[in-house]
């Protein structure tokens, strides 16, 4: 009767442990950070004031022209440059943003959009920027390009001309 008793224990505590285990050597979900969203954050670069969020670009069909579209956050007591560059060489398109202290641009919604005259990224391709903000490296992130497949994108799909 003990040995009936003993091995049924036995046997609960192996199940138990067996259906739990996992858990103590696989990682948590909720501890992984992950962009939540159509865009992606840029890595902050250590001591870099400025903050990149949410940042994709929304292009026209052919790929040529694109709409830098993200949160910047400036959580300094100082108005804040951020600069952007796309490619390399003589051929590279380079952007500015102006941030105020303790402030955030949206650029697509409260501002207007970065406009990328001249690049080679078709809607569902990555487009390589390079963000750099203060006297500290940047950081290169490889962007996703949408297109017009979303509504909510649809606005900030760029036209093939520049309108003032």
């Amino acid at each position: 009767m003990k040995s009936r008793l003993l091995a049924s224990v036995a046997v609960c505590a192996a199940v138990v442990l067996g259906a739990t285990g996992c858990a103590m050597i696989s990682p948590q979900g909720t501890t992984i950070a992950y962009s939540p969203s159509d865009g992606i954050n840029v890595a902050d670069a250590p001591g870099a004031p400025l903050q990149v969020r949410n940042a994709l670009v929304v292009a026209n069909d052919a790929g040529t022209v694109g709409n830098l579209v993200a949160g910047i956050v400036n959580t300094t007591d100082a108005s804040q440059t951020l600069s952007v560059q796309v490619g390399t060489g003589s051929t590279a398109i380079t952007k500015t943003v102006q941030v105020p202290a303790h402030s955030v641009v949206s650029l697509g919604q409260s501002e207007q959009p970065l406009r990328l005259d001249g690049i080679d990224a078709k809607p569902g391709s990555i487009l390589p920027v390079y963000f750099q903000s203060g006297t500290v490296e940047g950081a290169l992130a490889n962007l996703p390009v949408m297109g017009n497949g979303e509504a909510y994108l649809q606005t900030l799909v760029p036209t093939d001309t520049v309108t003032p």
